[in-house]
């Protein structure tokens, strides 16, 4: 996959993308990163690429010169424009759900704004979609864009080494994931669950799934709804009090297929 990133602070980017995950995707060529600074595309002397808005405000906007020259410099390098998403408060927010959708692109280009915003003619004629990271104030669009980048990695073929990896992170089923543990076994009074530490794969299984859905109704209920329980996921949660807890915040229980009888001759 290919992202391309336009801001007029590409230096931001430097340290991020040289660490961890995201720097051993590059050095796979499981992704291709590639900085444009917006100023480079300015016309005038002064590189400006924000001007005052029209109608009188406080602070600048991103002017649409700069933003589509870089867009189709971007286009020209790759021979096609990709899918070109400006990191924006007025987007949609951002979840799991979208970092899979968005992994099944080849080309994203993401636009950072800056200031009060863009050009509202940048959005109508050359942008795809808007994500928000969230309902708070950042500087700028560098931070979003590199949590779409590392949220859309970790979901491409490979990239964890691990296949289950990515499926079991915190989301990837809907509800938050549960508690870890690792050594030593006691700490300042706290043991690890003695499940954990007994080998019965089938028992830790059921644990994690309990535990999962014990901390999402107690921190976040509304990521239950329309999560689909199966019947013995139904039975687990019956036996431990769960189940109506459940079925209130809008978990999925789809009926128990009946088993089909032999016919007599």
């Amino acid at each position: 996959m290919r992202f391309d990133i336009l801001s007029i602070f590409p230096e931001f980017f430097t340290s991020p993308l040289n660490e961890s995950i995201i720097r051993r995707a590059i050095q796979a060529q499981q992704i291709e990163v590639h900085l444009h600074n917006i100023r480079d595309f300015a016309t005038d002397r002064h590189a400006m690429t924000d001007d005052r808005p029209f109608g009188g405000a406080e602070g600048m906007v991103m002017k649409p010169e700069p933003i589509a020259a870089a867009l189709e410099q971007v286009a020209a390098e790759t021979g096609g424009r990709g899918r070109v998403i400006l990191l924006s408060p007025q987007g949609r927010t951002f979840d799991q759900a979208h970092a899979v959708e968005l992994a099944a692109h080849d080309h994203l280009v993401l636009l950072c704004g800056r200031y009060e915003g863009v050009d509202q003619r940048v959005v109508e004629l050359l942008v795809d979609e808007e994500i928000s990271i969230g309902d708070y104030v950042l500087t700028g669009g560098e931070l979003p864009a590199l949590v779409v980048v590392d949220a859309v990695t970790r979901l491409l073929p490979g990239v964890l080494g691990c296949a289950e990896s990515a499926s079991q992170d915190s989301f990837s089923r809907g509800f938050l994931k549960h508690s870890q543990y690792t050594r030593p076994r006691e700490f300042q009074g706290l043991e690890v669950p003695e499940v954990l530490l007994g080998g019965d794969h089938a028992a830790i299984r059921d644990w994690r799934l309990l535990d999962s859905v014990r901390r999402t109704l107690a921190r976040r209920p509304e990521l239950l709804a329309g999560i689909e329980f199966d019947a013995a996921e139904r039975k687990l949660l019956t036996k431990h009090g769960l189940l109506v807890e459940v079925a209130q915040r809008g978990g999925i229980f789809p009926p128990e297929k009946k088993r089909r009888g032999r016919g007599r001759d």
